[in-house]
């Protein structure tokens, strides 16, 4: 039984909205994904929905992308459900800016970017009996430029620790704007409303996976855990594994709740409860998101796969077959590869989107004794070693060892150039 002050957020991320996958639209996933969440707000009498970035895959949706968001927002108000709609690295601030102002009639709040006061990020999210429920540091996805002006000259370190410092110091400013409001609030309510904090970023310790476009080129690759402030629940986005941080029960992943590539078509997709009440965090609670898709991932020898073919159709209809990624062990030299791989799937509800070749090789890498380095080795042998892992033909291995031999020679002369006075 839930405490009359207690506030259950839903939190969810990674949408991606309009993603077309390897050519196929995920159109019909997310309207079923939009009517099953919608069950679950009133299965669970949800107070609010948290969607923690990338509401879009891109920063220019199709259309109707566009009409999915606009139909859950509409949804939500109709059910007097508030929602929070952080931006993303694959959202457009200009894109989502558009209809923030009529989305705050519709009682959803929508964050594209950094203001420059940090405390014009905190807002209060409303129970839906209307009284405060808890105050939110609503952080989107942070952009270097955002927080920090460029420097020339700059190594590639010193950029990562200045995004790291200025990142900080921005959850820390709004860190403090929340506990000030929270003591504000306090002396009116009678009660301490619970903190919350979001983000769209990758933080050390998370598990990624192959979907997931890195978020700074050449800056902050992941965001550690010790440097979030204190708060009750720390909603993220970005990660599209479910999973937890450090170890760290109060600061999630909900991960995407579609799978967004094959090498995610085997984790288990979830959106994440969030009860919280006056002394902080009381529980959170998975709710396993259905597959409206098959997604299968094959491997092995061609007379391996027509049993796996079939277990693979097992997931899929005629109206709906199994998408499958498979991977070809043994027979990966044959021309004619994908025109065999069509005839064991024909008659099968499966739909093959992607064929890999696994070429054996006959050395596991460049190194065969495990002592060596590639310092040891030296160049020459090093590119050796590499092209003995192709399989090319005499004329084409000695035009690339010409190209080999010209790029050395580019670098010796630029070299010794740099070095004349």
């Amino acid at each position: 039984m839930r405490a009359k002050s207690a506030m259950r957020l839903l939190h969810t991320s990674d949408w991606h909205l309009g993603q077309h996958f390897m050519g196929k639209t995920r159109e019909a996933e997310h309207q079923a994904l939009i009517a099953w969440l919608l069950e679950q707000v009133e299965r669970y009498a949800v107070d609010a929905v948290l969607i923690a970035g990338d509401l879009f895959d891109t920063g220019t949706p199709p259309s109707y992308a566009r009409e999915l968001y606009n139909h859950l927002v509409l949804e939500l108000h109709t059910r007097g459900v508030p929602a929070l709609l952080l931006a993303g690295n694959h959202d457009s601030v200009a894109t989502l800016n558009e209809s923030r102002a009529l989305f705050a009639r519709l009682g959803a709040t929508v964050v594209a970017g950094l203001a420059p006061d940090p405390a014009a990020q905190v807002l209060m999210l409303p129970r839906r009996d209307g009284q405060p429920g808890c105050l939110v540091g609503a952080l989107p996805f942070i952009r270097p430029r955002d927080v920090l002006t460029s420097q020339a000259g700059a190594s590639g370190a010193d950029k990562q620790r200045d995004l790291q410092q200025a990142i900080e110091a921005y959850y820390a400013a709004v860190h403090a704007a929340l506990l000030q409001r929270q003591q504000a609030l306090a002396a009116r309510l009678g009660r301490r409303l619970p903190l919350v904090l979001t983000g769209h970023l990758a933080s050390l310790g998370a598990s990624a996976s192959e979907s997931v476009r890195e978020i700074y080129v050449g800056a902050l690759a992941a965001f550690p855990a010790r440097a979030f402030p204190p708060a009750d629940y720390i909603a993220l986005g970005h990660i599209h594994r479910p999973q937890s941080v450090g170890g760290l029960e109060h600061i999630r992943y909900s991960g995407a709740p579609l799978p967004l590539s094959f090498d995610e078509a085997e984790q288990q997709k979830e959106v994440l409860l969030v009860d919280l009440d006056a002394t902080g965090l009381a529980a959170v609670t998975p709710l396993i998101v259905p597959r409206w898709q098959a997604l299968v991932t094959l491997r092995g020898r061609l007379d391996e796969l027509p049993g796996a073919i079939a277990a693979a159709a097992a997931q899929g209809a005629p109206e709906r077959p199994a998408w499958l990624e498979i991977t070809v062990c043994g027979d990966d030299w044959l021309a004619d590869l994908p025109a065999r791989l069509e005839a064991l799937t024909a008659g099968w509800p499966v739909e093959i989107l992607r064929i890999r070749r696994a070429r054996e090789k006959p050395v596991d890498g460049l190194m065969a004794d495990p002592g060596e380095t590639l310092d040891s080795l030296g160049p020459d042998a090093v590119f050796a070693r590499r092209l003995a892992l192709e399989t090319l033909d005499a004329p084409r291995q000695a035009a690339l060892t010409r190209l080999y031999r010209r790029v050395l020679a580019d670098l010796a002369s630029g070299a010794a150039h740099e070095a004349a006075p």
